[in-house]
């Protein structure tokens, strides 16, 4: 099958390289001529473990190739819709500007019997929208909303091997035209049993949100536990270990610690509430602005702890934060919460160094007056505290003694309850976890 992907960032670019991986003839489409230069050269702009060999052994066979001329999507089958939703700036809502600036540029080369296959994160309401579009442009054509599920980190397995498929179509009936062509594209998983829903239009919109904001109130449900087993002396951990034997809660996504940030979960659920507001439902989301409070709330925290570790005060201290990505196996420092802390911690009067594997490009773009050491060795000498702010496996695995003969104190605070306590404290560090005793 030949498919037109439009929009070649995150999303774009892992699909398109996923979708010629499963045989088909794949065209990625992007405005942007840096972009698609590097992926033309099998160069992610973006760290994702596995992109670039995939992109290399794909292009090899012909069946990929990136171009920033929407005339070139003519021809396919099925085009997909894969460009970014952000947070608008000064609102909750999401902006809508690509998706709508992506669709109209590609209906003047769709024809009878196309697929549009909207993947973007975007409010109830905008499939039935763009679907006026393609049928007044095209009667023949249809639009499917098939929203995606990827984690940053693990994007190629998770769209060669999902989870689940959702197929959105104007009459959410299997019957649908639609349905047997999306079968086509994704015959591959589907035959080694990856299940799939077909829904309306609306339902399949709000799966994503819907998704992430549950995802967002376990985060911050257990975030909320730590405040309290912080006041009763209580252990946070073994809190999520009991609760997280009950097979209707699952130990999934009950770590506590600085909280959720990134591209998705912060924006998702802030544009769930616009949303809803919008339709008069907002009171059935109320409880999401806790949620979002809960989890800002871990960042001052986080300030206040290691001040704490400090014996009072941050002037001059010399503090390292361990990551600036906002998850490990990712460069992605948007709505970061360990640059959200070193930033604040900076401003409070400490001397601040950032260390991550992958991050700091990215990390000096937004805030740059930080100070940045990709060096983790160079970046903990001297230092009064080192906050471990992203679990990167090189930080879970550093040696306390071999560490300890870099800094000037032995003072840890463990952001993600990831290090074991005792090995820390036994090489005679001072340790803080967030909701430990």
């Amino acid at each position: 099958m030949r498919i037109s992907v439009i929009g070649c960032g995150y999303l774009g670019a892992v699909h398109a390289a996923c979708m010629a991986k499963l045989g088909h003839d794949v065209v990625g489409i992007d405005v942007d001529e840096q972009k698609i230069a590097a992926l033309s050269a099998a160069k992610a702009p973006f760290y994702e473990p596995g992109l670039e060999e995939l992109l290399e052994e794909v292009q090899s066979t012909g069946r990929l190739s990136f171009t920033t001329d929407m005339a070139s999507a003519a021809g396919s089958n099925v085009h997909f819709i894969c460009v970014g939703t952000p947070q608008k700036k000064g609102e909750n809502g999401a902006d809508l500007t690509y998706v709508d600036a992506a669709t109209v540029g590609l209906l003047p080369h769709i024809a009878p019997g196309d697929i549009v296959v909207g993947k973007s994160t975007v409010p109830v309401g905008t499939a039935a929208r763009l679907s006026d579009l393609v049928l007044a442009q095209e009667p023949g054509a249809h639009l499917v909303w098939n929203p995606e599920f990827l984690r940053e980190g693990h994007a190629v397995a998770d769209t060669l091997h999902p989870d689940r498929f959702v197929y959105g179509v104007a009459n959410g009936s299997e019957e649908h035209q639609a349905v047997s062509v999306l079968d086509d594209v994704y015959s591959v998983p589907l035959s080694s049993g990856t299940p799939r829903l077909v829904t309306d239009h609306p339902t399949a919109e709000l799966v994503k949100t819907a998704a992430n904001s549950f995802l967002a109130t376990k985060i911050s449900f257990i975030n909320a536990m730590a405040e309290l087993c912080e006041a009763a002396g209580a252990d946070v951990t073994r809190l999520a270990d009991a609760i997280g034997m009950d097979d209707r809660i699952g130990r999934k996504f009950l770590n506590a610690g600085i909280g959720f940030g990134g591209g998705c979960l912060p924006k998702d659920i802030r544009a769930f509430m616009a949303r809803a507001g919008e339709l008069g439902a907002d009171q059935a989301l109320t409880f999401l602005r806790e949620v979002d409070s809960i989890n800002m709330r871990r960042r001052t925290r986080v300030v206040e702890l290691t001040r704490e570790l400090c014996d009072g005060t941050l002037l001059g201290k010399r503090v390292t934060v361990l990551g600036a990505a906002f998850k490990p196996e990712s460069d992605d420092v948007r709505d970061s919460p360990a640059l959200s802390i070193a930033a604040q911690l900076q401003l409070q009067g400490a001397v601040v160094t950032v260390t991550d594997p992958k991050a700091l490009p990215n990390a000096a773009k937004r805030f740059p007056e930080l100070h940045y050491d990709s060096d983790t060795n160079a970046s903990v000498e001297k230092a009064d505290v080192l906050l471990l702010l992203t679990e990167w496996k090189e930080y879970q695995n550093l040696d306390p003694f071999e560490v300890g003969g870099r800094v000037s104190s032995l003072r840890i605070l463990d952001g993600r309850n990831t290090l074991n306590p005792e090995k820390w404290r036994s090489a005679g560090w001072t340790y803080r976890g967030l909701g430990r005793p």
